[in-house]
């Protein structure tokens, strides 16, 4: 099958850099003296800073699980980092990009596909679940460690796609069908269980996010932890919110 020869670009896919060049792109719109500057540096970075978070948080999952036995993972393209070989580019990345615009929340799409029956253990399996979630909280860290070595502007910027990860580790954790949370757990539950949850696995994550964009106290607690999370891996809530502020411009 054509979709399992080996994948001939190296890593990083030149798609992967591209969307890195787009986030320092942004990160240098926002050292000018404009406000028009400014917003949309803010803008980019966030929407091309996810975008890269999301190629990494996939990677991850398809990293583990080669790692861990799945044969057919290199051959599918997942260790490019090119977004184009994952499982459903518009799920995986188009939703999860016009949810954030949408209500600021970072709910993740589709994921890679994965050969769960050739993996060593129920552990790994496991793993190759966490791993993506376990990410994104990296990379928060990672942010928030940089934030206080930039310009304000940037650092509003760069705060609020640390706090956007912090959102995702938080919802991916969630034990709820279709997200990473579950498939921790997925690996001890009996066919029986996975069999009448199935169903609800596609839907689940549309769900969660009509609950978190209409049931306002279901938001207020997911951010409140958010934002815990946040400051206790070193985060500035209030450049977080100056970055927000900006990204949302058209709210002001």
């Amino acid at each position: 099958m054509a979709s399992l020869r080996p994948a001939r670009r190296s890593l990083p896919s030149p798609i992967f850099l591209g969307l890195v060049a787009a986030t320092a792109a942004g990160a240098v719109l926002t050292l000018f003296d404009s406000e028009i500057a400014i917003t949309a540096g803010v803008v980019i970075i966030i929407l091309a800073g996810w975008a890269v978070s999301l190629c990494l948080h996939e990677f991850s999952h398809a990293l583990v699980a080669h790692r861990a036995g799945d044969p057919w993972v290199r051959a599918r393209g997942y260790l490019t980092l090119d977004i184009t070989k994952y499982a459903n580019a518009g799920l995986t990345f188009v939703l999860p990009l016009l949810f954030l615009l949408i209500g600021g929340i970072p709910l993740p799409g589709g994921a890679v596909y994965i050969s769960r029956g050739a993996l060593r253990s129920r552990a790994a399996a496991s793993l190759v679940s966490a791993s993506g979630p376990l990410v994104n909280l990296v990379l928060a860290v990672l942010l928030a460690l940089v934030v206080p070595f930039v310009p304000p502007a940037l650092g509003a910027g760069l705060s609020f796609l640390a706090l956007i990860q912090v959102l995702a580790f938080v919802l991916n954790i969630l034990p709820i069908p279709g997200l990473d949370g579950w498939g921790v757990l997925d690996p001890y539950l009996s066919d029986r269980t996975r069999q009448k949850v199935a169903p609800f696995t596609p839907y689940a994550p549309l769900v969660l996010f009509v609950v978190l964009i209409f049931f306002r106290p279901a938001a207020e607690a997911l951010f409140s932890f958010a934002s815990f999370v946040y400051e206790t891996a070193g985060g500035d809530s209030y450049l977080a919110e100056a970055g927000r502020a900006i990204f949302f411009f058209w709210q002001r």
